[in-house]
Parts: structure tokens; sequence; C-alpha cells
């Protein structure tokens, strides 16, 4: 394993995804264990994309073969992650929130800011959807989260309406299919990926080859 201190873990993830944020829970419980940092090298995912109209709204009239029994079993999945994890959720799943415009802002923040701005921003996105039931597709919510992590609101406000910036984050969407990401969270290292809320010790697996 390399000594590096700026060694990164490609993560593709959609916030609007509970084991995304599982996920994520189960890596910082990595990255604990570890002497050297390791960064996160976050690609937007859109769990949404085939509901999308070509305005970037949502149809949720769209049927996408996920029923009743579906979700059961995923909130299923997402309470015993729960556990496992020792991870506080205020919900099960977010199907009625739309996270592009969260995605944006980060995919945004990400190009622009540095590092620890990203992920303050990023971690406070999941935090306010999954710990405190907030719209993240509401822009004054991502106004506030923004300036909480010391990002100048009208930036927000600005990435949002940019359609240079909104084209760039749809050309990720499809760059991470062409890569072979089906579904989220996947987790990418050197070649190999793990993909689903794995826990730590597959994670340490997938980066320290043991």
């Amino acid at each position: 394993m390399s000594s590096d201190a700026d060694q990164a873990i490609t993560v593709y993830s959609d916030y609007v995804c509970p084991f995304c944020y599982l996920g994520r829970q189960s890596l910082s419980q990595y990255q604990e264990t570890r002497d050297e940092e390791l960064d996160i090298d976050w690609h937007p995912f859109d769990l949404r994309s085939q509901k999308r109209r070509p305005d970037g709204s949502i149809d949720f009239s769209v049927d996408d073969g996920k029923d009743e029994d579906y979700y059961e079993q995923a909130k299923q999945g997402v309470r015993r992650l729960q556990e496992r994890y020792d991870v506080e959720m205020t919900l099960d799943l977010g199907t009625d929130v739309d996270s592009l415009p969260a995605q944006i802002v980060s995919y945004y923040l990400k190009e622009h800011a540095d590092y620890e701005t990203w992920l303050a921003f990023d971690e406070s996105v999941f935090e306010a959807l999954w710990q405190d039931g907030e719209d993240i597709g509401d822009e004054a919510v991502l106004v506030e989260l923004a300036e909480s992590v010391g990002v100048d609101g009208e930036e927000v406000a600005s990435a949002l309406d940019d359609e240079t910036l909104r084209t760039e984050v749809r050309e990720r969407f499809r760059e991470a299919q062409q890569h072979g990401v089906t579904g989220v969270p996947t987790f990418a290292y050197e070649g190999y990926a793990a993909r689903g809320a794995v826990p730590p010790e597959q994670l340490e697996r997938l980066v320290e080859g043991v």
C-alpha cells in the first residue's frame, strides 16, 4: 500500500440514495482505522435519470418497475445497515426528493472550491436529508448548507442557473454509466470496485488488498 497522504477512493453516489449515505458511514469508519488520509473522489450519479423530462424535472408517473414490495425490502435493508453501522436516520427512503440540484452544487464546489469545503458541503447535504428530513432539491436549503461551510449563497444560485454546468453534470452521469456503474454506491480503487453499502473491512480489502 502506498504511503502517499493524498490517496483517493472513487465514489459514485446519489444523495437521494439511503445506501449511499450508509456506505459513506462505513467509509468513515474505515478511514478512522487508517494512518494516512484517504480522500474521496466523488462522482455524481442520477438514479432518477429515466424519469427526467427534457427540462430536468422528474415525471413521477413513469413506471420504473419498483413496487411496494421493492420499497419494503429496501426499507428493511436500510434498517439492518443502520443497526450494523450504528447510524441514526430520520428517513428510510427519499422517493419524493430530487437530488439533482444538490449534485449540481456539489459538482460546482468540487471543481471550484478546495477539497475540505467540498467535503463539508457534501456531508451536510447527506445529513440534511437523512438526519433532518430536509428537501435537498430546494435552492434555499442548498444556499443555507453552502453558507454554513463558508460558501457565498450567490454562488449556489449562479451554479443552479448555469446551463453549461448542468450539461457537464449530465455528462458525468453518462460517463459513470460508460464506466460500467449501474447502481450506487459504487466504490472504486485502482481498477477494482465494490458496489453497495459494504462494510469497512470490505473497503479495507478494496484499498489495501488485505
